[in-house]
């Protein structure tokens, strides 16, 4: 397999500034595809920054973003488009489903928005990849928060989407539905070869990826691959007390 196929994403040396602020400051990073990747840095550090340029959502100031190969930074504004319909699957904190659809209506919304007439099959396999077939006909408000988020992810995936991003997935959730969810997509990595780019504070959920992906003042620093919690937590702490000693020092920090 060549090294474009085989990546799935691709940062080289972005910046995004905002005004006087500098959220990412010449981030290079590579996401093999059919692997998890976690994004972690204190805030302020270009968390989620990085994930929108890396998404097509945001356009760095400068630098090289692809997804498959394909660079994202020269596109028009409907290609870029179209290529986020296409390839691009998107998680957030908050669900985003839309109260009086029925779960199976909110998660074909994406295919009739892009024109297409989705099928009941389709619909459907991506409700069972979730568990939740048996909740097609149930409306958002009929669903537990843990169930809204997996109605969420059934329609990230629905389009079967080259890579899969996720803004803290998993932020507005109890624990044990938290880890289902962070279950899910490790499954989805596992059996079907899904990208997955997560951004996150916590370092259990952080654990579930194969790498983690350290951020300070908008530049990677450092990773861990297969890390543990505890591991995720000691690097997040240190990272944590360095940002600190630089931010008293005056020195300005970038974006979440």
């Amino acid at each position: 397999m060549s090294e474009s196929a085989a990546t799935a994403v691709r940062l080289a040396g972005v910046r995004r500034a905002h005004r006087d602020v500098v959220a990412l400051d010449g981030v290079d990073l590579d996401v093999a595809g059919g692997t998890f990747v976690a994004i972690m840095g204190p805030s302020g550090s270009g968390k989620s920054t990085l994930l929108q340029c890396a998404a097509g959502l945001d356009r760095p100031t400068s630098g090289v973003v692809e997804i498959g190969g394909t660079g994202l930074t020269g596109l028009s504004e409907r290609r870029l488009t179209l290529l986020r319909r296409e390839r691009i699957g998107f998680v957030f904190q908050a669900f985003n489903l839309i109260p009086s659809l029925s779960a199976a209506q909110n998660v074909a919304l994406p295919l009739r928005l892009a024109g297409r007439r989705p099928s009941r099959t389709e619909i459907h396999a991506a409700l069972e990849q979730v568990g939740l077939a048996d909740r097609a006909r149930h409306r958002p408000g009929e669903l537990s928060g843990g169930q809204q988020q997996r109605v969420a992810l059934a329609r990230a995936l629905v389009g079967r989407p080259a890579v899969l991003f996720g803004d803290e997935p998993t932020g507005a959730l109890d624990t044990a539905n938290g880890r289902h969810v962070l279950a899910l997509l490790r499954e989805l990595v596992d059996r079907q070869g899904q990208t997955t780019v997560m951004v996150t504070h916590d370092p259990v959920a952080a654990s579930y990826a194969d790498r983690v992906v350290f951020l300070v003042d908008g530049r990677v620093a450092g990773e861990l691959v297969a890390p543990g919690a505890e591991e995720v937590a000691g690097r997040m702490a240190a990272l944590e007390g360095d940002a600190g000693g630089v931010r008293g020092g005056g020195v300005g920090v970038g974006g979440r």
